[in-house]
C-alpha cells in the first residue's frame, strides 16, 4: 500500500516503521520534511519525508497523528487532497478533568471519529492506534508481534478491511468496537483508553 503518515511524532514514527517493514510504501507528511531526513534516509527507499499536502496526495491511506490541537487546521487544509482515500485518525482529544481523569476535550456525547467524519464527508474514515500507549507502540509490535490487542471502528467495511490489515501488519490484533458513533471507548476516559491489553482483554473491558 501507500500510506500518507501526517504527523511524525511517538505514533507516526514507530507506525511508519512497522508498515515499511511490512512492505509498504510510507510517505511522513511533516511541515519541515527535513527535520526527517536522518530519520527516513535509514528506513530505505519505501520511505520519504514530504509536506503534508504531498504527503497527502501521494497516499492512498492516510493516517492522522498529529497533536490533536493542530488537527482542526490540518483537516481544513486537507479535505480537498484526502476526498476519496480511506483515513484512519490516531489523534487524541485528550483533557484532563478537575479531579484529574483523562476526559475528551470534545465533551460527552460526540467520538472523535464522528467529528473528523463530519470535516471529511468524502473520505472513509475508521479510528485506530488511538488508544493504545504510543510508547509500547515500537516495542510490544516487534517483540510480542500480534499478541497485543488495537480497537478500531470504522463505519465503512472496505475501510475496516484495510485498517484492521494495517493494525496486523504493525503487529497488533485488530478488535472492532462498532462504527464512529459507538467508538467513545477508544476516546480519552473511554474504557479502552491507555490500556495495553490481550484482544480478549479489550473486547472484555469494551463489553463486547
Amino acid at each position: 500500500m501507500n500510506i500518507g503518515i501526517l504527523g511524525a511524532g511517538n505514533i507516526g514514527r514507530p507506525l511508519g516503521r512497522h508498515w515499511v517493514a511490512a512492505g509498504h510504501r510510507v510517505t511522513f507528511g511533516s511541515r519541515d520534511p527535513g527535520r526527517l531526513a536522518s530519520f527516513v534516509e535509514p528506513l530505505g527507499e519505501r520511505a520519504r519525508a514530504a509536506t503534508y499536502a504531498d504527503a497527502a496526495r501521494a497516499s492512498d491511506i492516510v493516517l492522522l497523528s498529529v497533536p490533536h490541537p493542530a488537527l482542526d487546521g490540518l483537516l481544513d487544509q486537507l479535505a480537498g487532497p484526502l476526498a476519496g482515500k480511506t483515513v484512519i485518525d490516531a489523534t487524541s482529544p485528550i483533557g484532563v478533568s478537575g479531579d484529574g481523569l483523562f476526559i475528551s476535550v470534545l465533551g460527552p456525547g460526540i467520538t472523535r471519529g464522528s467529528r473528523t467524519a463530519e470535516r471529511l464527508p468524502d473520505s472513509a474514515l475508521t479510528r485506530a492506534f488511538c488508544h493504545f500507549p504510543d510508547e509500547l507502540l515500537w516495542s510490544r509490535g516487534t517483540g510480542q508481534r500480534h499478541f497485543w490487542g488495537v480497537g478500531t471502528a470504522a463505519d465503512d467495511p472496505a475501510a475496516r478491511e484495510v485498517t484492521e490489515t494495517l493494525v496486523h501488519d504493525a503487529g497488533f490484533v485488530p478488535v472492532h468496537v462498532g462504527g464512529l458513533a459507538e467508538s467513545a471507548a477508544l476516546d480519552p476516559g473511554g474504557a479502552l483508553f491507555g490500556l495495553a491489553s490481550t484482544a480478549a482483554g479489550l473486547r472484555a473491558a469494551a463489553g463486547l
